[in-house]
C-alpha cells in the first residue's frame, strides 16, 4: 500500500524527477577505481501496489523504436581525418551482473564506440516512465520494456553522435551508449508488482551502474568525461557524474542535460513515485546525504548534492521553452505550456540557491529533446549557437546562460 494517495494533478507533471536518488557508489573518500555496484546497498523488493497515480502520457524518446537487438557491429562512417582518429564500430556489451536487467526481465546490454581513450561521453536513451498497471503495460505501456537500440541504428545517428560533423565537439570521443528499459529514468532499484499479473523489474540504477564501471574500467585515464542524456536519459546525468567523480577523480566532469528542466520539486510526489521505482534504496552513501529521505530528493536536488559532493563538476542542460512533452505534464497538473518557461527558470534558480552553478540554454519553441538531431548546428538563439555553446562546455568552459528574450511566462 502505498503511503498516501495522490492525484493526477499531482503526479504528472514530476513524475520523471521525483524518483531523484540514484544507485550507491564508492564514498568520496573511496581509493580509486571502487566499483560504484560493489557500494551500493543490496536491491530490495517493494510491496504490492494498491493505490497509484493515474496515467502519465508518454514522454518523447529521442531514439525510435526499432528491431530487436542485434549482437553485429557496424563500422561507423570515418571523418576525413587521420586514420589513427577515426572511431572504432560500435559493439553490444551484456554485463556480468546479476542485478542488471529490462523491466521484463530480460537481459539489460549497453553500447560502445571506442575512439580516443582520454575522451570519453557516457549518454543515457530517453524514452517515457512507467509507474502504474496502465503505463507499466508491456503492450499499450508509456516506455519500452525491452531494448530497440542496435549497433546499425546507432552507427547512423546524426547529432552529436555523427563523428563526420566538423563541428561536432565530441567526434573523437569514446562513447558508452546506456539503452532505457527499465521505465524508472535510470534510477529505479525495486521488483514492483502492479498487479496480480504484472511484475516489473525497476533496475534503471544497476544498468546505470554497470555501465559506469565498465567505463572507469576501460578507460582509467580519462581527463574528460561528458555526462549526457535527452528527455528522460537526461534525469539522472548529475548523479551519474557525482558517482562518476568517486570512480575517475582526476577527470574533468561536464554534464549536459538534454529537455528536462522543467520538472520542479515536490517532495510528496518524490515520496510516491520514490516507493514505486524504489530509489531510496540506492541513494549515494556520501556525506552529504545523511538524513535525506525520498521526499528530499528531485531533479533540482540532483545538481544540488552532486555538486556539494564535487564542486568541481561542470552542469549544463538544454530546455526548449514550451516543449510539448514536458508542456503535457505540466498541463495535467494545471500548469499552461506558457508558463512552462517559469517552471524551467524556477528549477535552475532552485539549484543555483542550493550552490551549484548551473549553465542553462532556453530555446523558443515547442520541440522535445536536439542532441540527436543535426539541428543541435543550426540552432542560433540570441546570437550564440547553440554547437558553440556546447564546444565551449566540453571544452571546459563555463557559458553564460543563453534565455530566448520572447520567452516568458506568465
Amino acid at each position: 500500500m502505498l503511503p498516501m494517495t495522490i492525484t493526477p494533478r499531482a503526479v504528472a507533471p514530476v513524475v520523471l524527477l521525483m524518483l531523484l536518488v540514484t544507485a550507491c557508489a564508492a564514498d568520496s573518500d573511496e581509493p580509486t577505481g571502487t566499483s560504484a555496484t560493489e557500494a551500493a546497498t543490496a536491491p530490495a523488493t517493494a510491496t504490492p501496489v494498491t493505490e497509484v497515480p493515474a496515467t502519465l502520457a508518454p514522454e518523447a524518446t529521442d531514439v525510435p523504436a526499432t528491431a530487436p537487438l542485434a549482437t553485429e557491429t557496424v563500422p561507423t562512417e570515418p571523418p576525413a581525418t587521420d586514420p589513427d582518429d577515426i572511431p572504432a564500430a560500435w559493439a553490444r556489451i551484456a554485463p556480468d551482473a546479476e542485478d542488471c536487467a529490462c523491466s521484463d526481465g530480460s537481459e539489460f546490454a549497453f553500447f560502445e564506440r571506442p575512439a580516443e581513450p582520454t575522451k570519453v561521453m557516457l549518454y543515457f536513451e530517453g524514452g517515457g516512465a512507467c509507474f502504474s498497471a496502465e503505463t507499466c503495460d508491456p503492450v499499450g505501456g508509456t516506455y519500452s520494456p525491452t531494448i530497440t537500440q542496435t549497433v546499425t541504428n546507432l552507427a547512423d545517428r546524426s547529432g552529436l553522435f555523427d563523428v563526420t560533423n566538423q563541428l561536432n565537439p565530441l567526434a573523437d570521443y569514446s562513447v558508452v551508449y546506456v539503452p532505457y528499459c527499465t521505465g524508472d529514468v535510470h534510477l529505479g532499484n525495486a521488483t514492483t508488482e502492479y498487479s496480480e499479473t504484472l511484475s516489473i523489474e525497476h533496475r534503471g540504477s544497476a544498468n546505470a551502474l554497470a555501465a559506469l564501471d565498465h567505463l572507469a574500467t576501460a578507460y582509467p585515464d580519462a581527463a574528460e568525461l561528458f555526462v549526457t542524456g535527452a528527455s528522460a536519459g537526461s534525469v539522472p546525468t548529475p548523479l551519474i557524474a557525482g558517482l562518476a567523480s568517486d570512480l575517475l577523480p582526476e577527470a574533468n566532469i561536464v554534464t549536459f542535460g538534454d529537455s528536462s528542466g522543467a520538472y520542479p520539486d515536490v517532495p510528496a510526489v518524490n515520496e510516491v513515485i520514490g516507493t514505486l521505482w524504489g530509489t531510496t534504496n540506492a541513494i549515494p552513501d556520501w556525506p552529504e546525504n545523511d538524513g535525506l529521505t525520498a521526499a528530499d530528493w528531485s531533479f533540482p536536488g540532483l545538481y544540488i548534492q552532486a555538486g556539494i559532493h564535487d564542486p568541481d563538476i561542470t552542469f549544463g542542460r538544454f530546455d526548449y521553452a514550451f516543449d510539448g512533452v514536458q508542456a503535457t505534464f505540466g498541463a495535467l497538473a494545471g500548469i499552461g505550456a506558457d508558463e512552462l518557461v517559469t517552471l524551467i527558470d524556477d528549477t535552475e534558480a532552485q539549484v543555483e540557491a542550493g550552490g551549484s552553478p548551473l549553465a542553462s540554454f532556453v530555446a523558443p519553441g515547442s520541440d522535445h529533446t536536439i542532441m540527436g538531431s543535426d539541428l543541435v548546428y543550426e540552432l542560433e538563439v540570441e546570437g550564440v549557437k547553440l554547437i558553440d555553446w556546447i564546444s565551449f562546455l566540453v571544452n571546459g568552459g563555463v557559458p553564460d546562460d543563453v534565455h530566448c528574450v520572447e520567452c516568458t511566462g506568465n
